[in-house]
């Protein structure tokens, strides 16, 4: 639970609800690392029309590259997450060679 805690907002832990039922929270932060990752999604799609008159060319390189390797760390972590939300509610996994 601290780990999915981890990937809410702070104020999340301030709700009882959350910390007396994990699939509870599981939903709630797979919806938030659901909405991060589109967010980034969004931003790279948008950066360079948005920064382009702003801030010289290699900053927005810079900046699609980190957009680009949040995107990929928001998509494991919504994988993992959405594993973790199955296993609470009760779905059993076997190994696969």
């Amino acid at each position: 639970m601290a780990w999915l805690f981890e990937l809410c907002p702070a104020d999340y832990r301030a709700h009882e609800v959350l910390r007396r039922h994990p699939v509870v929270l599981a939903r709630l932060a797979a919806r938030h690392v659901d909405a991060e990752l589109a967010a980034a999604r969004e931003g790279l799609a948008e950066v360079r029309a948005e920064l382009r008159d702003l801030v010289d060319p290699e900053v927005i390189t810079a900046a699609v590259t980190a957009l680009e390797h949040e995107g990929a760390r928001l998509l494991a972590m919504s994988r993992a997450v959405g594993l973790v939300e199955r296993a609470l509610r009760g779905e059993r996994f076997r190994a696969r060679l």
